[in-house]
């Protein structure tokens, strides 16, 4: 039987809920005109959040997790130059990383998306005929080893320090990273609005 989910694996879906819903409302992967052209904004303002985040998580996380290298590789496909790809803007705003408390919140949002670009993958796929070397790589940044690269980091999300004050940053740092991406790409012009129920 698969383990029992760890308490801060516990907290940090329970933490991280309302803002993951807000932000997964607002991406238009799925609007009816969702095209390259729009793909590619979307990504070029990924690359401009995950290049300085991920120099930030430096000492956190294994190189082979750096997702900027995929976003860089899709970007040429997409017909983006080496300066044009150097010369986009950079989020500044971005989510603290004191810790290892607070490394592993942001750590969770970014991993956490490797899950849901498994979906998005096949969607683009059959949307707009793009795959792992036309465009589409980072949403399968690690291929057949998404699964366990997931649970290696639910592993070290379960050896976590179990102090409060710890889990409480986490999950803080997570809320951080969620909000952050959201005003970023909010910023870039590359969200659907808000919607007022």
């Amino acid at each position: 039987m698969p383990a029992s989910p760890s308490p801060l694996l516990l907290a940090l879906r329970e933490g991280t809920l309302a803002c993951h819903q807000s932000l997964e409302a607002r991406l238009p992967f799925f609007d009816a005109g969702f095209d390259t052209a729009a793909y590619s904004r979307l990504l070029q303002a990924y690359y401009g959040f995950h290049a300085p985040l991920e120099a930030c998580l430096g000492a956190y996380q294994e190189p082979l997790r750096a997702k900027t290298p995929a976003l860089t590789q899709d970007l040429q496909a997409l017909k983006l130059s080496a300066r044009e790809i150097d010369t986009l803007p950079l989020c500044q705003a971005l989510p603290a990383i004191r810790d290892e408390a607070s490394a592993l919140g942001v750590m969770y949002v970014l991993e956490g998306s490797t899950l849901g670009g498994q979906v998005l993958k096949r969607a683009m796929a059959e949307r707009l005929g793009l795959g792992p070397t036309s465009g589409a790589g980072f949403l399968d940044v690690y291929g057949a080893l998404t699964g366990r690269y997931w649970r290696d980091f639910l592993d070290r999300l379960g050896q976590a320090s179990t102090a409060p004050a710890a889990q409480a940053a986490t999950v803080r740092a997570a809320v951080d990273t969620f909000e952050s991406f959201e005003r970023w790409l909010g910023q870039c012009r590359v969200l659907n609005p808000v919607r007022i129920s």
